[in-house]
């Protein structure tokens, strides 16, 4: 029997939150033992416009769709006024569907028809707060890039559906055909549900206050300095305190955990560009010891610097 996996259209929808989970599940599809059948579907089968401008043509009517295995609800501007029948289709749905995954702001449909009351969930990090405001029975999570409780699973920005996507196809296909497709699509596969959903970068953008930006950019720059607290509140001009305080508004996580990432970021990105020793980059990059980094990694990654550069490096 087919595993029948819809992946909805509406108005608005954010393209990659579509197209990055399609690769996932077509091209596990095409694995020997593979039973998926992947469709895109809408209400009234009609053609969509994508946040992005582009025109989705789907494969099926949502309300002839008469099984449904995996339902992948993206997110995107459409979430912001919500439709009532797309939301009355999706509560009627989603009990007879074996899983469902709300990709990015598409957290927003589910929490709308209810399927989040009561449960873990996370969505886009600017989003987060939103979410927790306006669906107060949801009890969000601002920090994995993807949850999942029961036969609910909801991930963060746009492309931790990919990554969430690969989780379910290891669920169901295996870790091997799961590592083919993130292979095939260049992209990790151990990225575990609880690492961090935003990078260092969009941190940066994310903080407004110029002190803040400053301490950011400083990091950047001098990942392997003393980077304690107390060191970038001086450089901040503030106590450790109130440092500690305004960075955590301002970026969503503390200073020791957005130099971790930093760290972490930097290393991967020396591991792949040169062939540096793994005790010199652990050096370069803050960590002190080859050791301390490989457990960063391990950690983060779920495999050493040395396994890591094996994948990524430009000389594999």
């Amino acid at each position: 029997m087919s595993h029948e996996v819809v992946i909805a259209l509406f108005e608005g929808v954010q393209s990659l939150d579509v197209t990055g989970p399609l690769e996932v599940f077509c091209g596990a599809s095409r694995a020997p033992g593979s039973h998926y059948r992947v469709r895109t579907a809408s209400l009234g089968g009609r053609t969509v416009t994508s946040s992005s401008g582009l025109g989705l043509a789907p494969q099926a009517d949502l309300c002839a769709v008469e099984r449904i295995d995996t339902l992948v609800v993206p997110g995107g501007e459409g979430t912001r006024e919500m439709d009532g029948e797309f939301v009355a289709w999706l509560a009627g749905a989603a009990p007879r569907a074996g899983r469902v995954a709300g990709v990015c702001t598409g957290a927003f449909w589910l929490a709308e028809a209810g399927l989040l009351d009561g449960r873990a969930a996370t969505t886009h990090w600017a989003h987060c707060g939103r979410l927790a405001r306006e669906y107060p029975r949801v009890r969000v999570r601002a920090e994995p890039i993807f949850v999942r409780e029961g036969p609910i699973c909801t991930s963060a920005g746009v492309s931790a559906g990919i990554d969430l996507a690969l989780a379910l196809v290891e669920e169901d296909l295996g870790r091997r055909v799961a590592l083919e497709v993130a292979r095939h699509l260049v992209v990790f596969l151990t990225r575990p549900g609880d690492q961090a959903q935003f990078s260092t970068h969009l941190a940066a953008q994310a903080a407004q206050r110029p002190a803040v930006r400053e301490v950011q950019h400083w990091i950047a720059q001098h990942p392997g300095r003393d980077l304690r607290v107390e060191v970038l509140a001086r450089r901040a001009g503030m106590s450790p305190r109130q440092f500690a305080r305004v960075f955590a508004a301002q970026v969503g996580v503390s200073p020791g955990r957005y130099v971790e990432r930093v760290r972490l970021e930097t290393a991967r990105r020396v591991l792949v560009e040169g062939e540096a020793p793994v005790a010199a980059v652990a050096r370069r990059c803050g960590y002190g010891t080859a050791e301390a980094m490989r457990r960063a990694f391990v950690r983060a990654l779920g495999c050493s610097p040395a396994q890591y550069r094996e994948r990524f490096g430009s000389r594999r």
